[in-house]
């Protein structure tokens, strides 16, 4: 996801895909306990993501504040 995809959504969809990627991020975390992880760089692309996602959401917010 770049930030530019992010930017053209509404809130509740970047929230939507923010409990999207932390439920995903979770899974992968267990993957990893039991040695069933495949593609490790997932877990680095999925921090990202949310941390994304974040961001976009408190300048949204910030912006509104104004």
């Amino acid at each position: 996801m770049t930030a530019k995809e992010l930017i053209g959504k509404t809130p509740d969809q970047l929230r939507d895909s923010l409990v999207a990627l932390k439920k995903e991020a979770f899974n992968l975390r267990f993957q990893q306990a039991t040695n069933q992880l495949e593609n490790t760089a997932r877990m680095k692309a999925v921090r990202r993501d949310v941390a994304r996602i974040k961001t976009v959401l408190n300048a949204k917010a910030a912006e509104a504040a104004k």
